[in-house]
């Protein structure tokens, strides 16, 4: 509730800041005759719209579960993302063009040293704002509010461009704008191609922050029965609302009370600590024995394979001879199977008595 109060207020000073500057910088621009200072007020209205949006799809997010979304309606806010980063990259184009035009067809420009005054301070206004935005963007996790002040950065160095062509042309009448204005234009594209490229990214589903996946291994380590963390998968349904899965290496012998009671503990303690639910799965380890030399030829052999980077969840069942275990196989292996079944050719020589049962698991997390 915090977070949304923090993205609706700094939304709003957003609104109040670009709307004083529209009206300044679209009335200096029709007074002098600058393309430049009106398309500055057009970009600073585009803003104003980015903002409500920004409210619009916080409040959207915010909404509580139910049948149909379960997890909730967090991902909304991606979705927002994309909005802004669309109203950006159309301001980029739009800026362009006319700049271009401006080349083309340059038009008598007549700045005032008030009107100058007036920009500079815009951009110290638009600076400040992008830099504040962001930063509350960063603390909330909030994509719309770090797309917002990104915008509101190259609002200032758009704002600066046109503050340069004013100089210029006040003091030695050099019509600069149009050209500027094709420079900073390309920069406003790129940042709006960056902003949509990371909004994508966290609708398809990107790898989790490593920092974040290290973290929680560690804190699961701390309980003295886990032997080994893996398979953590971590599903984003929002900035806030993250659930989790994971296995975890544990004795042979713990009986089910034992694993219940432990599985827990764990699924607390990474809530209080992370306020993500996680979900526990087991692994036993029995690798002692005959068992570890079976594991130890197949730690021999993958030594072989740099494309294999962990074995794990080891286990044999010697009523079945069968041997389980998962492999975890770099993204940029050619042909997973083959390796697979190289592996299992190579171990059947050794141990021919035994069935080998492996699951490639994908490299998800750090």
């Amino acid at each position: 509730m915090e977070r949304n109060k923090k993205i609706v207020k700094t939304s709003i000073l957003g609104i109040l800041a670009n709307i004083v500057l529209v009206i300044f910088k679209s009335t200096i621009g029709f007074l002098a005759n600058s393309i430049a200072i009106i398309l500055d007020a057009v970009n600073n209205l585009t803003d104003v719209l980015s903002s409500v949006i920004t409210i619009v799809g916080t409040k959207l997010a915010n909404k509580a579960p139910d049948k149909k979304h379960p997890y909730g309606h967090g991902r909304i806010e991606y979705f927002t993302s994309v909005i802004i980063a669309v109203i950006v990259l159309f301001a980029g184009i739009t800026a362009i063009k006319e700049s271009i035009m401006k080349i083309i067809n340059p038009a008598e420009t007549d700045y005032s040293l008030i009107s100058l005054i007036i920009i500079a301070v815009a951009v110290l206004v638009k600076f400040f704002l992008g830099k504040h935005v962001k930063k509350v963007g960063h603390e909330v996790n909030s994509q719309s509010l770090v797309a917002s002040g990104q915008d509101a950065f190259m609002d200032a160095v758009l704002s600066f461009t046109t503050l340069v062509a004013g100089i210029t042309n006040y003091i030695w009448k050099w019509n600069l704008e149009g050209y500027l204005g094709v420079i900073i234009s390309l920069f406003i594209i790129k940042s709006a191609i960056e902003m949509l490229k990371e909004s994508a990214n966290s609708m398809l589903g990107q790898r989790a922050d490593s920092e974040l996946s290290l973290k929680i291994k560690e804190e699961v380590l701390k309980f003295e029965e886990v032997q080994g963390v893996y398979d953590l998968n971590l599903h984003n349904y929002g900035p806030s609302n993250t659930v989790a899965s994971l296995h975890i290496q544990v004795r042979n012998d713990m009986n089910a009370g034992e694993i219940h009671i432990l599985t827990r503990e764990i699924a607390y303690k990474v809530y209080e600590e992370f306020g993500i639910a996680v979900t526990i799965g087991i692994y036993a380890a029995n690798d002692k024995g005959e068992f570890g030399i079976i594991k130890e030829e197949l730690e021999n052999i993958v030594k072989d394979y740099k494309e294999v980077l962990q074995i794990h969840g080891f286990y044999v069942d010697k009523s079945k001879n069968n041997v389980f275990f998962d492999l975890i196989i770099d993204f940029g292996a050619k042909d997973k199977m083959k390796i697979k079944e190289e592996i299992i050719v190579k171990l059947k020589e050794k141990f021919p008595e035994y069935n080998y049962n492996i699951i490639l698991d994908p490299d998800i997390t750090d």
